[in-house]
């Protein structure tokens, strides 16, 4: 893939970021870290999971090994990879078992994006569905000490997945779909 594409690629996760992400404050704490220059996005171009699995973990001693001010987070954006949905939950789940061999847990922690997302024991159209979903597979690395920080100043973060899923009902499936497809 050429950086062409790769740059391509990128705008279009800003522009999810911008529109959905910032837009919809589906995440309160992502505004000042998806304007810095702190956030890291990395086009993995490999449709070949072993490349996915090593772009995965070279991500993650990058971000371990980085200053916050340098890298506050990290969003490893998938392509040509990942796409059947259940392949993904599956690599997510080796990922997390991966952090947790490293001696992560508390340290990193993943959230997990991807065009088809379904939350289980949702039905197929229920609109909460888009409060995680991305124009590509996507891994965010999260520094648990900069969730912990913002969380001090947020009451209820509890709240936050209803809330996400109150603002995807009120603007209705039709109209998400709509912004949903501007971005491709």
């Amino acid at each position: 893939m050429s950086s062409v594409a790769s740059s391509a690629i990128e705008q279009k996760v800003r522009a999810w970021l911008n529109h959905f992400v910032v837009g919809l404050n589906l995440c309160p704490f992502a505004r000042p870290v998806v304007s810095s220059n702190s956030l890291r996005i990395h086009v993995c171009e490999s449709d070949r999971l072993q490349l996915v699995a090593e772009t995965f973990m070279a991500e993650l001693l990058l971000i371990q090994r980085s200053l916050e001010s340098e890298i506050a987070t990290t969003l490893l954006v998938f392509p040509n990879a990942l796409n059947d949905f259940d392949e993904y939950l599956s690599f997510i789940e080796n990922a997390e078992e991966q952090i947790e061999e490293m001696g992560l847990i508390g340290i990193i922690q993943l959230a997990s994006f991807h065009p088809d997302y379904q939350f289980d024991g949702e039905p197929p159209d229920s609109v909460s569905h888009f409060t995680n979903r991305s124009p590509y597979p996507v891994i965010h690395f999260l520094r648990e000490e900069m969730v912990g920080k913002a969380l001090e100043n947020f009451s209820h973060p509890e709240e936050i997945p209803e809330s996400n899923i109150r603002t995807m009902e009120s603007i209705g499936r039709k109209e998400i779909e709509k912004r949903w497809k501007s971005l491709k």
